[in-house]
């Protein structure tokens, strides 16, 4: 570890990707302490992380975690980085059942919330969901309702190993950015967003090593996914641009009309309402704008145009709904 701190704090040396897996292995079984750690840790974050660093980061808790194949239906992800203090209700989860009523397989990968009042865990886990990590039962999801969910804590075990040092630091460092790129089925596809411009980069170049077919979006007032409140920023392997909500056949969204609420309960009681078509037509847009860009990410011959249709008519048809009422008896 000494070594390896003198390279970054002496001489601002990036690490390779084979010397942060080995440390990380390392690290996973017990061979340094939480101050050596936490020394790393804030030397990584001081000199700036980059993409060989996280994808060495994410190698090792891959190959330490338990494994999942759902390469027969090569479903997509949609996730966001969080840290964007907006406390919106769950969009990106809410986006999952509408791409998987339009009959698109969603694998989605989460965890309780960090920062806001609830997190994709807690909104299914609230609907009465039971984790699971068995392949056999995470497959029967996707045959069945188009959906699936894989409950961070029961695949990435290397993560107990630097929780203690992540607490002690106090501050957000490159595991913040690695929930994303840790998805145990190894999607193919995923649209992630993230709260800040500079982190589109350096997820894009990740993606790029890991040959995804990706979107990433940020809204520009600081939304880790499209808000509508702002002009995004959208970045996939064929373009990069910025788009205009008032491009898009939705009214204006202002920042109260997304607030997620000052409980789990009443996070729910929002999510549900999209699902059921029943909510505020902002919080509706909101979701099917996010859908419907993971459906031209699985599908890019495809216009925003006939993407928002499809994501449309999943909610209004009832599909959306569907999806959520079969994943959740699934998995009760």
């Amino acid at each position: 570890m000494k070594n390896i701190l003198d390279k970054i704090v002496n001489n601002n040396e990036n690490l390779s990707r084979e010397e942060v897996c080995h440390l990380m292995l390392d690290i996973t079984r017990e061979q340094y302490t939480d101050i050596q750690i936490s020394a790393l840790l804030t030397a990584l974050q001081t000199k700036g992380v980059t993409a060989d660093e996280l994808l060495g980061f994410r190698d090792a808790i891959l190959q330490t975690g338990v494994h999942v194949d759902l390469s027969p239906y090569s479903p997509i992800d949609i996730v966001g980085t969080g840290g964007d203090g907006k406390n919106t209700f769950n969009i990106s989860t809410c986006a999952c059942f509408v791409v998987a009523g339009a009959g698109y397989k969603v694998a989605k990968h989460g965890n309780y919330a960090a920062t806001s009042v609830s997190g994709a865990s807690s909104v299914l886990e609230n609907h009465g969901v039971n984790f699971t990590s068995e392949n056999d039962r995470l497959l029967n999801n996707l045959e069945k309702c188009n959906f699936t969910y894989l409950h961070a804590p029961l695949f990435a075990r290397a993560m107990k190993y630097v929780a203690a040092a992540r607490k002690g630091i106090g501050i957000p460092t490159c595991f913040n950015l690695l929930g994303p790129l840790v998805n145990p089925c190894h999607p193919s596809y995923q649209v992630l967003g993230t709260a800040r411009l500079d982190q589109m980069r350096l997820y894009a170049n990740v993606m790029e090593r890991l040959n995804m077919h990706y979107c990433i979006v940020n809204s520009l007032d600081g939304y880790d996914e499209i808000s509508l409140t702002s002009d995004f920023k959208v970045i996939t392997p064929e373009e990069e641009r910025i788009v205009s909500p008032s491009s898009l056949p939705f009214a204006p969204v202002n920042a109260a009309d997304i607030f997620g609420g000052n409980s789990p309960a009443e996070a729910m009681h929002i999510f549900d309402s999209v699902l059921e078509n029943t909510a505020p037509a902002p919080c509706i847009a909101v979701v099917t704008v996010n859908a419907a860009y993971a459906i031209h990410t699985l599908c890019p011959a495809k216009s925003i145009e006939e993407c928002l249709d499809e994501a449309h008519i999943s909610i209004e048809s009832g599909k959306a709904l569907a999806a959520l009422t079969t994943y959740v008896q699934l998995n009760a």
